[in-house]
């Protein structure tokens, strides 16, 4: 018998798009149509997020300004570190009756919290705590399939047909000229070899002067190119759904997550060593076979689409009623 919800769910994040992606998946996941909280926090609280509890009622707000009130929701899921702190204010405020499932580590001690949701990169430990691979996401077969019937006229286009997702640069890899030199020279190596066409679309944390040369510099090659709402409805499930393989760039967990969501043969170029916990990260997925490096032409089965959102999403039913029950 499937454990009942409660249908009142509050999905909470800073706005941020990765955030606020990750904490509405969960919630879709467990057949909830959560409330969307884009919090804005004061400082001294935005600083000190979660850790400062007193004060916080005046310290968060919605992003137009107005106030978190009651009713309280019977389940809240954060993610990100602001968020951390209305999680932690809500289980206090509704005197324990709200659920606080809170994702991606809170740099405080997880039994602030009712349910954590960490990477397996984060070291994080506890009871209460629950490791993931990557970052929770919407990918399936269905998603994948809305994807493709939508944006149906990129079927046209010639196979075999290249998905690259662009992201930007981090503390632990650096996007530059010279990457994207490289990038090039090896996609257009196999469009010589295999020709096809090639799906690219930038993230919204693609700086806007290196949109530009990017967009000039895949004009060489036979394809589509998003770069921003200026060029329309964001094709990414369509991207996703109709490529026959898919390159990502190595700083974002979460593009890297729902790329190989897909099921579909995932390659990154990371021409420098990785650092910090991201390296844990792609070592992990390269072991697993989710995940190869650009130019690996090794025969070798696809491992299963990486599909942890329900398989987590289940096991947060779990918890919330043996919780309750006990």
């Amino acid at each position: 018998m499937t454990a009942p919800l409660p249908p009142d769910c509050w999905a909470i994040s800073d706005g941020a798009a990765g955030n606020e992606r990750q904490a509405l998946a969960l919630a879709l996941a467990l057949g909830l149509a959560p409330r969307v909280i884009r919090l804005h926090v004061r400082q001294p609280w935005q600083a000190l997020a979660p850790h400062l509890l007193t004060g916080a009622s005046w310290a968060l707000r919605e992003a137009d300004g107005s106030p978190l009130q009651p009713p309280w929701p019977g389940l809240a899921i954060g993610c990100g570190r602001r968020a951390a702190l209305a999680t932690r204010a809500l289980r206090r405020w509704s005197r324990g009756r709200c659920y606080g499932v809170q994702i991606l580590d809170p740099r405080i001690d997880a039994r602030a919290f009712d349910l954590v949701i960490a990477p397996a990169h984060d070291r994080l430990a506890g009871g209460n705590v629950i490791a993931s691979i990557g970052a929770l996401n919407p990918v399936d077969g269905e998603w994948l399939a809305a994807g493709r019937l939508r944006f149906a006229a990129l079927a046209a286009l010639p196979g075999p047909r290249t998905t690259v997702l662009i992201g930007a640069s981090t503390r632990a890899q650096r996007l530059d000229g010279a990457y994207f030199d490289a990038l090039l020279e090896r996609l257009q190596a196999h469009h010589a070899n295999h020709g096809g066409s090639f799906l690219v679309s930038l993230s919204r944390r693609t700086p806007t002067e290196l949109a530009a040369q990017l967009r000039q510099r895949f004009s060489s090659l036979p394809g589509t190119f998003w770069g921003g709402p200026a060029d329309g409805d964001n094709p990414y499930a369509g991207l996703l759904g109709w490529a026959d393989r898919i390159v990502v760039t190595p700083d974002s967990v979460n593009m890297i997550s729902e790329a190989c969501a897909t099921g579909k043969p995932v390659y990154t170029f990371a021409p420098r060593a990785i650092g910090g916990k991201l390296a844990q990260f792609h070592a992990a997925l390269l072991a697993s076979g989710h995940l190869r490096e650009l130019g690996d032409t090794r025969a070798r089965p696809l491992p299963p689409a990486l599909a942890e959102t329900g398989e987590i999403a289940a096991l947060v039913r779990e918890r919330w009623l043996r919780e309750r029950l006990a």
